[in-house]
């Protein structure tokens, strides 16, 4: 089975659970078992290959300029970690079934557990980091929703947050970090960046990229001092629970340091760092676990003293370590998914989980009771059980380890640990199945059906015969230690056996065991002494941070960002400014080697135009009207500049625009006072005229700079003069870099104007349907209206040119191509023609005539652009590449013929819609206003009853 079929199947599968549930419960459990079950037997096909030395490879290119590409590859590693991830998946999903009440929601509960799945399983089979880091972030954002599944209880909810806020602030250190990782090594693909350990650790980049790394893969795999998210994960249902801490969720980020062993570790760097944060986590948490009742709570501090035995194991950075702590993940995926599947069936049976009600259910639920004694024993590191070994190999490895210069530091503190184990071990077994019966259990406990016993049951046959025969594992252990090496030839020569004679690690095995029971024996003075002493609460310091970094946020935001442009404005052009300043200063400017061109009379007249304009603008500023009728004169100015330096195309646009926006504007200060209030003090706007006039000479300088200066590089004019009519077909150059060499800035822009004009049009929804409706649209006019809304010369005049304007409107359109037009200028002069027929007649008359919704016809310039640019695709060429040739119909002259004119036509329409749907939505508002709309052409109503020429000439004289 292909690789890529193996990522996608739990993500595809992930839509099945939802659907099957509609038939029923069993239906949905096996649809989500077959997927897992199919996506297992094709992780187990490539078997043979794998373990034989074979790395199986799958690459598609996605992004290569950016080195992200979608690349597979399978090892010893992946297939060791992608096989924990499946085959206890299979198991979890069992379980599952008969775990979950009839009140939760298993097609949801099913489909999120796939998601997860599958982000795991991207996760261990990624050839590139970047790749790897997304699904990294799928594994947070799909465990959210696990832990999260109940939602009606507060400490879901509330645990959910907790994991998803502390993996995602890793989850974004570990961006960076990979990104600096593969500057370093000189590649994003993990094939190639581990063969670059040299390139990689005498990289400056090297310390940065390691310590971001480190901060994504402690997050995730709770080490200290982020521990602390994963005990209230425990809100999660336990088969969420006994998933995520044995093979998955925190094992991830165990399976990134393993992954990048070659490139990272060996230095000072990585033992120091990785090594204190292991051995205090395996100390802390197992020294916090003996204290908890809750059997979750328990497992859940033990996973995380294990995780920290692991880590340590990974951060000594030799070979020995590497194969204690892969045999040490194995096993304890083992045990610990079976002790937390063995919680849950107490917690389903008695109804509680909480060690102070238990006690005596070894005489009622002798199954489970042999479940979890095999289990909690392996835990503890008792001999003839799995973790028996990998903790003799975790303690032989400390007593060779030094740290911070001391020879016995490791090993104290290893033998403390073991010891914290033992006794939370022995608690776990002791406090729940040992002691008499009791009398007052919630619920009366007894051995469930198989269907929830099966899996823990299947997970204890590994914990003993691993115990018993560990050599069975022994090759499958150092083939995926030479993977995480890199190197086979430095896989230890020592085997994994039961028995290695009287040692050192024996000696502190025995210590920790005797210590665990004596710990057990002084309990209640112990938890007496643990409830008196004031502690730091890990949840309420998170909560505290959290509502710290909220409220500075809020205030830093609305300090900043409170709604006034001038301060937005200000910002960005002191900013700018200085920047720039600093820049010009420091630096070198360029070489002014042009001469000034002459100034003629039309320019110099324009020119002053254009300076009168904004002058006056900025005096009479607080009269809208005025304000509006001086930008239109400035835009004309700016127009005419445009056809002054033979830029025809931009001058039509120009023109166009100006004229609807100002018809625009001038309906939407219908709704405004005519003038605006004065609101700023003498000082700031003294103030803001500085930073205006400072932007301005700013802006004139560097334009002086570049138009004066002579730059080395050819214009990217020349390209397009060359490339216009050979690879575009057209001879106007702007129209060809419109619809073809920039289309997809074009198409983006055509959606822009859309959405503009879907929010104008949900803005006036939301005047129409709120409270400020009344004082919008009942306001009354202080000056006196005229009376004719609708003058007679202006319809007349308006009818007569909607057709010439029309044809005008096609022929610009038709000749775009290859003479100054094009759709977006053809849209803007039909727009105008539809606008004044509006204006003329009233906005109900022409409603009544108009046939097309505006959004479908926004909608319809955009899908037929879209088409357009896909339909490029067929023929092999990029999006929107367009393509011509030339026609003859006699007795028609020869013509040409392009795709880019069906491009053009979507931009017709999404400007015409556009610019239609903002009319509409202020003439929506009018109409609520009260204004007299026009039912019928030039307010002639035909219906009403005309008296008799005769009869009007005799009234006439009368009043005569």
């Amino acid at each position: 089975m292909s690789l890529f079929l193996i990522a996608l199947l739990p993500f595809l599968g992930a839509l099945l659970p939802g659907l099957m549930i509609h038939a029923g419960r069993q239906a949905c459990f096996m649809a989500t078992f077959l997927v897992t079950g199919l996506t297992t037997v094709g992780l187990l096909v490539h078997a043979p290959d794998v373990l034989g030395g074979e790395v199986i490879q799958a690459q598609l290119n996605w992004i290569p300029s950016l080195g992200l590409n979608v690349n597979l590859f399978l090892d010893p590693l992946g297939f060791f970690f992608a096989g924990l991830i499946l085959i206890i998946g299979l198991l979890v999903i069992v379980y599952a079934r008969y775990y979950l009440s009839r009140q939760d929601n298993m097609g949801e509960f099913y489909s999120y557990l796939l998601l997860f799945q599958g982000a795991m399983v991207g996760i261990v089979l990624s050839d590139n980091i970047l790749m790897l880091v997304v699904f990294w972030e799928l594994t947070s954002l799909s465990s959210f929703l696990l832990i999260g599944f109940w939602k009606h209880l507060p400490a879901g909810r509330q645990g959910a947050r907790m994991a998803l806020t502390t993996t995602g602030m890793g989850g974004l250190a570990l961006i960076g970090g990979m990104i600096l990782l593969g500057q370093a090594g000189g590649s994003y693909d993990l094939t190639t960046l581990l063969q670059n350990r040299e390139m990689v650790q005498a990289s400056p980049l090297y310390i940065p990229a390691l310590l971001l790394i480190l901060l994504g893969c402690f997050t995730k795999s709770a080490q200290f001092p982020f521990h602390y998210w994963l005990p209230h994960a425990m809100a999660a249902p336990t088969p969420v629970s006994a998933y995520l801490h044995s093979a998955t969720m925190v094992k991830a980020g165990l399976f990134l340091m393993a992954r990048l062993w070659p490139v990272l570790a060996g230095t000072e760097a990585w033992t120091y760092i990785v090594c204190t944060a292991g051995l205090l986590t395996m100390v802390i948490a197992a020294f916090i676990a003996f204290f908890k009742h809750d059997l979750k709570a328990l497992l859940a501090f033990s996973t995380i003293s294990h995780l920290g035995l692991i880590t340590f194991l990974l951060g000594t950075g030799t070979p020995f370590g590497v194969m204690a702590a892969v045999f040490h993940i194995l096993n304890h995926a083992t045990f610990k998914a079976a002790l937390f599947m063995t919680a849950g069936i107490v917690d389903h049976e008695a109804h509680t989980r909480d060690m102070t009600r238990l006690g005596g259910l070894r005489h009622l639920m002798p199954i489970t009771f042999m479940i979890a004694t095999l289990a909690s024993l392996s835990m503890a590191g008792i001999p003839l059980l799995n973790g028996f070994i990998s903790k003799e190999m975790m303690l032989e490895e400390a007593t060779v380890t030094t740290l911070y210069g001391s020879p016995w530091l490791v090993t104290i503190v290893a033998t403390v640990g073991a010891l914290f184990s033992a006794a939370y071990s022995f608690r776990f077994l002791g406090h729940t199945f040992f002691g008499p019966k009791r009398s007052d259990y919630p619920a009366t406990p007894h051995d469930p059906g198989v269907g929830l016993w099966l899996s823990p049951a299947l997970l204890t046959i590994p914990v003993v015969v691993l115990g018993v025969a560990p050599f069975l594992a022994e090759p499958f252990v150092k083939t995926v230690t030479a993977a995480v090496l890199g190197d086979e030839s430095l896989v230890p020569d020592k085997y994994l056996a039961l028995w290695h004679g009287f040692n050192l690690p024996l000696l502190m095995s025995v210590i920790a065991v005797i210590g665990g029971i004596l710990m057990l024996l002084a309990y209640k003075p112990l938890i007496k002494a643990w409830d008196n002493t004031p502690r730091p609460e890990a949840k309420t310091i998170f909560e505290a941070l959290l509502g710290g970094c909220g409220t500075a946020a809020n205030r830093f935001a609305e300090g900043l960002h409170n709604g006034s442009f001038t301060r937005y404005a200000a910002i960005m052009i002191v900013t700018t400014t200085a920047v720039g300043a600093f820049a010009w200063i420091t630096g070198t400017s360029l070489a002014q080697g042009r001469d000034m061109l002459p100034i003629t009379p039309p320019a110099f007249a324009g020119w002053a135009m254009l300076v009168a304009a904004t002058v006056f603008m900025v005096r009479v500023h607080r009269n809208r009207l005025a304000t509006l009728i001086l930008m239109g004169i400035v835009g004309l100015i700016v127009s005419v500049g445009f056809n002054y330096f033979s830029a025809p195309d931009l001058a039509l646009t120009q023109i166009s625009v100006e004229v609807v926006t100002i018809i625009l504007l001038l309906l939407a200060l219908n709704f405004l006072p005519n003038s605006t209030p004065v609101e700023s003090s003498p000082a700031r706007r003294t103030r803001d005229g500085v930073i205006a006039v400072l932007g301005g000479v700013a802006t004139t300088l560097l334009m002086y700079s570049i138009l004066m200066s002579d730059f080395p590089a050819a214009s990217i004019s020349e390209y397009f003069l060359a490339n216009s009519y050979k690879g575009g077909g057209g001879d106007n150059v702007v129209n060809v870099i419109l619809v073809d060499f920039r289309g997809f800035d074009t198409f983006g822009e055509i959606i822009v104007l859309g959405i503009a004009a879907l929010v104008i049009y949900a803005l006036t929804e939301s005047l129409l349907s709120s409270s400020v409706r009344a004082r919008l649209l009942n306001r009354g006019y202080e000056e006196e209206q005229a009376g004719d809304a609708h003058p007679l010369m202006m319809v007349v005049l308006t009818r007569v040119m909607m057709p010439v304007v029309l044809m005008v409107g096609f022929y610009i359109f038709l000749r775009g191509h290859n003479e100054p037009g094009g759709g977006f200028i053809s849209g803007l002069v039909v727009a105008i023609a539809v606008v004044m027929q509006y204006m003329a007649s009233g906005f109900a008359w022409a409603e009544r005539r108009q046939r097309y919704p505006y959004h479908g016809i926004i909608g319809a310039g955009v899908l037929v652009a879209g088409l357009t640019g896909i339909g490029s695709w067929f023929a092999g060429a990029p999006f929107l590449s367009s393509a011509f040739g030339y026609f003859r119909i006699p007795p028609m002259n020869e013509f040409e013929l392009a795709t880019a004119m069906a491009f053009d036509l979507g931009v017709f329409l999404a400007v015409v819609g556009a610019v239609m749907l903002s009319l509409e939505s202020y003439s929506r508002l009018a109409r609520r206003q009260g204004d007299e709309t026009n039912e019928h052409a030039m307010d002639i109503d035909p219906s009403r009853e005309v008296p008799p020429l005769g009869s009007l000439r005799n009234t006439a004289q009368k009043e005569g």
